[in-house]
């Protein structure tokens, strides 16, 4: 049986700390060092690269952190895995090549292609026309075939993000397309090191027990590791004296994080995420075990962008009495003259009461314009407003000076048949090999997404006496976006309390789809579904169309919602007094 592969991540996202991959690389022993650029906004960012420069479409961010590292990855055997190439993984193969001839270096490139489909037919992927990017999802196995060729470097386009995680364990363990159990808990380890620093305490709702344990809370999060052994099976850790910490709680929480039901779709496997258990095996070590999968299914996801229009906005300072008649007074004068498609008002609650500091007298009344064109929100949406500096409600001032128009996107997710997106590994020395699709797939029982949906599993406990409290009493949150979708994991917190499995009783139990709507006022209208997944204590919801059309397009104060499980807990709710 092989050993377990030490699987480093340096980047959760387009932006992340440069310093990163230095830091993996130094801290201590590694075998691969896996870099996540890519979000669905961040598809975004490169199509409008492309528009500028065709050569441009990755992250050029991965770049600057080879310059000064890669020398010591190839002296420490080390091997780099990243989805940096975004549009364009063969410009950046290119270019890292270069780097490498500048600095000496005999570094052995790949890249995994395949995944764009603008220049593809619509009317045999079925993917809708006018998109800025349409990228298919792709598996890990043309990454673990670069990396059995030999490569020192895998860079891809949109392969999925756990991907980067898997590839590299199917080349070390020799796994097979059907090993789905093994498949599956590497999809996991990958999903929780994906992101960077929020495995080891970083957007933590428990940040605050992390320092109340004496976690080195005083320094830079440490990126974490998963070694990943020869059955899936996985520990979660991060080097020696770096910040942060790993416990139950912070892998939970990437676990809950923008996923959907119980079933968690890859290209090459049905992950069970109802089957994960977790399991504080030393300070900054969490087993990840029991993960069990099946196979995938038969259509590819396909991230689609296409460019919505123009957006801008003007921020209004409303201070002291009479708020809602100075909003009133300048919505009146402000709305005849826009000509914009589409005018959104928001405004910040009023603090009330004899504040302290003139910001705390104040609230922001929001104005938000998006049209097909960029004219109406030039001059004509901000000139209007500035105009009414001195002709308009007392104390008048705005948070910043006049912007210009910029342009947004729309993100929707479609499905293409496999047989349409030819996943092929360009290896280091030129050659390439097209991956074969698998030939088995999910059944529709295994992708029900009825399976795990509430009603709970735990009987409903006796009602006692309450108490009105926050949720996040004992409830930690995580939550964020999936196109216009907005995702909020909740689960009771692992403080060793003998009240945990009546806590989490609790919790399945109250929250229902009208208790999110309760919580949410915004979800009113919308469809919401909730997932039981006992086995980490929690409950998974997803709100529908909460960010409208996606965090490019959403006018929403939030439009990523990674807010939102925060205000979530900090509701009020009645909690039995038992549970106290």
């Amino acid at each position: 049986m092989t050993s377990p592969l030490k699987i480093a991540n340096c980047s959760g996202f387009y932006g992340d700390r440069l310093s990163a991959l230095q830091e993996q690389l130094e801290g201590g022993d590694v075998d691969v060092v896996t870099g996540d650029y890519l979000a669905e906004l961040t598809m975004l960012i490169l199509g409008m690269d492309t528009l500028r420069d065709a050569d441009l479409g990755y992250a050029r961010t991965f770049l600057k952190q080879l310059e000064g590292t890669l020398g010591l990855a190839l002296d420490k055997g080390v091997r780099i895995v990243s989805n940096a190439g975004g549009l364009n993984p063969a410009g950046l193969a290119t270019q890292i090549q270069k780097l490498a001839a500048e600095l000496g270096l005999g570094a052995k490139v790949a890249y995994v292609e395949g995944d764009d489909l603008r220049a593809a037919d619509p009317q045999e992927t079925g993917i809708s026309e006018g998109a800025l990017t349409a990228n298919a999802y792709l598996g890990a196995f043309g990454i673990a075939a670069a990396l059995t060729r030999g490569a020192d470097i895998v860079v891809t386009g949109r392969v999925t993000d756990a991907s980067v995680v898997v590839g590299p364990a199917i080349a070390h363990h020799g796994w097979t397309p059907t090993d789905y159990d093994a498949l599956a808990g590497a999809v996991v380890a990958g999903h929780v090191i994906e992101c960077g620093t929020q495995a080891t305490g970083g957007n933590f709702s428990g940040f605050t027990d992390l320092f109340k344990a004496g976690a080195p809370m005083d320094r830079p999060l440490g990126f974490p590791i998963a070694e990943v052994a020869a059955d899936g099976s996985s520990v979660i850790t991060k080097h020696d004296g770096t910040g942060g910490a790993v416990t139950v709680d912070t892998v939970t929480a990437q676990l809950l994080y923008e996923i959907q039901t119980t079933r968690y779709l890859n290209p090459d496997v049905t992950t069970r995420l109802d089957s994960i258990r977790l399991r504080q095996q030393a300070p900054d070590r969490v087993q990840i075990s029991g993960v069990t999968g099946a196979p995938p299914a038969e259509q590819l996801k396909v991230a689609v962008n296409r460019l919505g229009g123009y957006r801008n906005q003007v921020e209004f300072v409303l201070t002291g009495l009479d708020i809602d008649a100075k909003a009133a007074w300048v919505r009146s004068q402000l709305d005849p003259q826009l000509t914009a498609a589409d005018i959104t008002w928001t405004q910040t609650p009023a603090r009330g009461g004899d504040a302290d500091t003139e910001e705390g007298a104040s609230v922001i009344l929001r104005c938000i314009g998006k049209d097909p064109e960029a004219g109406p929100l030039g001059k004509p949406f901000t000139g209007p407003a500035v105009e009414l500096a001195l002709a308009s409600y007392p104390g008048f001032t705005m948070t910043t000076p006049p912007q210009k128009p910029s342009p947004f996107g729309v993100y929707t997710p479609e499905y293409v048949d496999r047989g349409q997106v030819e996943h092929t590994v360009v290896h280091h020395d030129g050659t390439r090999e097209v991956i074969a699709d698998p030939t088995v797939f999910a059944g529709p029982a295994e992708l029900d997404p009825d399976v795990g949906r509430r009603p709970s599993p735990y009987p409903a406990p006796p009602d006692t006496i309450t108490r009105k409290m926050p949720l996040g009493t004992f409830v930690h949150a995580r939550s964020g976006d999936k196109g216009g979708d907005a995702n909020l994991g909740l689960w009771v917190k692992n403080d060793g309390s003998p009240k945990y499995e009546a806590r989490v009783q609790w919790l399945a139990k109250i929250v229902k789809d009208r208790k999110i709507r309760e919580l949410i006022p915004e979800a009113r209208e919308l469809d919401v579904d909730v997932y039981v997944l006992p086995n980490l204590g929690a409950v998974n919801v997803v709100i529908h169309g909460l960010l409208g059309d996606g965090v490019a397009a959403s006018t929403r104060f939030d439009p990523q919602a990674k807010g939102l499980g925060e205000w979530v807990r900090s509701r009020i709710v009645h909690i039995q007094e038992d549970l106290v």
